[in-house]
């Protein structure tokens, strides 16, 4: 293999039996762990590898690199005809197959399995029990684990394995700021990718916390975080279904977060008004989208739902969805601006309330508490529930404050700007 690798990654590759690979972002984790399953898959006979993440788009990742590997590689190993890869199955000429498949929240889906290795993308955030469903996989073949991750939190499997009490994995930790500075310049890495990389970190270091940086970019484990959102409280309001049509008689209220730049997902999220609770009925999501992509899809599910409120951060990039919503007669009664500025309670504009980042996730945690709320049961939408932490910050002048994050948030974002219409009426926040 003629690969530009960091000296970590061919320390992974040259390994042999089960590892823990706790790092940062964007540090080539998924690139690295997709050829040695490649490699394992290919030089040695009848290997079953399974790929699992707790969502479907998560384990695909890495199976995609996979398949890529191998074609670039060992193009007639793979079978053809009725055998030809499948979305979630890649079957070798030598025997070897390599499955991907979510866990979902319990891992019923993946049980019956008899493997070789599993590989588990960011296995920090794979439900607790799902373990008890897969380990036993690998019982009657003495099978090896390769467990991937940003950390999250001093607790659950991962942290456990990263431990390493008993000696059963070889541990490696990479941050990404020594990747970036530590990358030898080449055809594939060169001074202007670095130069911007590290001003990308530059800048997320002085838009999160401290403690965040330490988590998301260093791969530490931090003890002041904590789980915003409770599991068993997650799993018990998740208990909506999707519904295959729109009732006239409901109330539909639409919370959308944002993408940046065109890079990240935007996602748009519906609830219905039904008594006195909220239902969850729909999660959208659509990649690399653009402000006029973004508009449009507003505009097609307004159509369907009759939204009785759109609520939409007009921060940063969202404030060009908000205008165009506001200009379009179709929408400038219902779009509703949330941010962290004050704004009116009252038409006179007599009276102002600072609607805070942190109101709008207690507002989501109390409905939740209360049974107020069914949420869909959808992997990503626990997934990024789940994802979300809080730390206690104290500021300059002494006061304290609750700062809340997470590394899978855009769901969330739009969950709690939507299940603020329960609040509109009483707060009456007006629009110009």
């Amino acid at each position: 293999m003629n690969l530009n690798l960091d000296q970590w990654q061919r320390e992974i590759l040259d390994t042999k039996g089960s590892i823990i690979l706790c790092s940062g972002r964007q540090v080539g984790k998924s690139t690295i762990i997709s050829i040695r399953d490649g490699e394992r898959a290919c030089k040695n006979e009848n290997e079953s590898i399974l790929i699992i993440s707790a969502t479907e788009r998560q384990a695909e990742e890495i199976f995609i690199k996979t398949l890529t590997y191998i074609q670039d590689n060992y193009p007639k190993m793979i079978k053809k005809g009725k055998d030809r890869p499948t979305k979630h199955r890649i079957k070798l000429t030598n025997g070897s197959i390599i499955r991907c498949l979510p866990t979902g929240m319990s891992g019923i889906g993946i049980r019956g399995f008899t493997i070789t290795k599993l590989t588990a993308d960011e296995a920090a955030f794979i439900p607790e029990e799902v373990w008890g469903a897969v380990t036993p996989m690998l019982l009657t073949t003495g099978g090896d684990m390769d467990l991937l991750s940003t950390p999250h939190g001093r607790a659950g499997y991962f942290y456990e394995c990263y431990k390493n009490e008993n000696k059963e994995f070889e541990v490696f930790h990479v941050n990404s700021e020594a990747v970036i500075k530590n990358r030898p310049i080449s055809d594939t890495w060169t001074e202007k990718q670095r130069d911007a990389a590290l001003r990308h970190l530059e800048r997320e270091k002085a838009r999160m916390s401290e403690l965040e940086y330490a988590q998301e970019y260093l791969g530490e484990f931090i003890d002041e975080f904590r789980q915003f959102f409770p599991d068993e409280l997650i799993k018990r309001r998740m208990t909506a279904k999707r519904e295959d049509q729109v009732y006239s008689k409901y109330k539909y209220a639409l919370g959308i977060d944002v993408a940046r730049l065109g890079e990240d997902e935007c996602c748009f999220e519906i609830l219905k008004k039904v008594e006195k609770k909220v239902v969850h009925v729909e999660n959208i999501i659509i990649k690399k989208s653009y402000l006029n992509e973004v508009y449009d899809k507003v505009l097609f599910l307004d159509k369907l739902y009759n939204f009785e409120n759109i609520y939409i951060d007009d921060g940063g990039i969202g404030v060009g969805v908000f205008d165009y919503l506001l200009s379009n007669p179709q929408t400038k009664k219902k779009v509703v601006a949330i941010n962290n500025r004050s704004r009116s309670i009252d038409k006179d504009d007599k009276h102002k309330k600072k609607l805070l980042k942190e109101d709008l996730y207690f507002h989501l945690l109390g409905l939740m508490e209360r049974g107020e709320i069914d949420l869909l049961q959808d992997d990503e939408v626990y997934l990024s529930l789940k994802s979300i932490q809080f730390e206690i910050v104290k500021e300059k002048n002494a006061i304290t404050k609750t700062k809340i994050s997470g590394s899978y948030s855009h769901i969330t974002e739009g969950l709690i700007r939507a299940a603020w219409c329960v609040k509109d009426q009483r707060l009456r926040l007006w629009v110009r």
